[in-house]
């Protein structure tokens, strides 16, 4: 009976394709991945640096993020109301497009309302981590020494944020957005640097 699912090696033959046209967009533009790279670095540093101002910043992206999606939702949902779950989809417009609004209206009211879910995302984390970590630890030998610290890390994280509001709202997301943007943009850099001397 003939099937139309994929085989493995069908699967690790579009894998090995995809690998090569990532290795060849590398070589190709090693140029431009390095300047994002420095790009990100530096404005990872500005943020470590003045994590207010990148909080700022964050919580008005996010503001117009959901204010845009909330208004394309609302302009689809119209234009297929005849779809079922138009009252669902509608709803859900309107919540984004409040979202958005209250978050460009009241940024550092937006970036207390951010952290707050910041810290519930460390709790949840570090929680199951935690759980796994014990859950798994014969199967994970060593490993899940690790994956507890980790966990552990996730909830004295979220208690130092709790313990210091309102004042964390203030940095904390400005600067770990900061600091995710350093290691993204030393990752750019390495995998620029290491496809410039494969390429030469």
């Amino acid at each position: 009976m003939p099937t139309d699912l994929p085989t493995p090696q069908g699967d690790n033959t579009e894998l090995a394709t995809m690998q090569k046209a990532v290795v060849k967009a590398l070589h190709e533009h090693w140029k431009l991945y390095l300047a994002e790279g420095i790009l990100l670095v530096a404005l990872g540093v500005i943020a470590i640096l003045i994590p207010p101002l990148a909080t700022l910043a964050v919580t008005i992206l996010f503001g117009w993020l959901f204010l845009i999606s909330g208004v394309i939702g609302l302009v689809t949902t119209f234009w297929m109301r005849n779809a079922p779950g138009f009252w669902w989809a509608l709803i859900s417009a309107a919540l984004a497009i409040l979202a958005g609004g209250w978050l460009l209206a009241q940024p550092v009211g937006g970036a207390l309302s951010l952290t707050l879910i910041l810290i519930a995302f460390f709790i949840i984390e570090g929680i199951a981590s935690i759980f796994f970590a014990l859950d798994h630890r014969r199967e994970l030998s060593g490993q899940w020494v690790w994956m507890l610290a980790s966990g552990a890390i996730d909830l004295v994280l979220a208690m130092m944020l709790l313990m210091g509001l309102p004042s964390t709202a203030v940095w904390a997301l400005g600067l770990l957005v900061g600091i995710n943007m350093v290691f993204g943009g030393v990752a750019l850099i390495a995998m620029a640097l290491h496809a410039r001397n494969e390429a030469a």
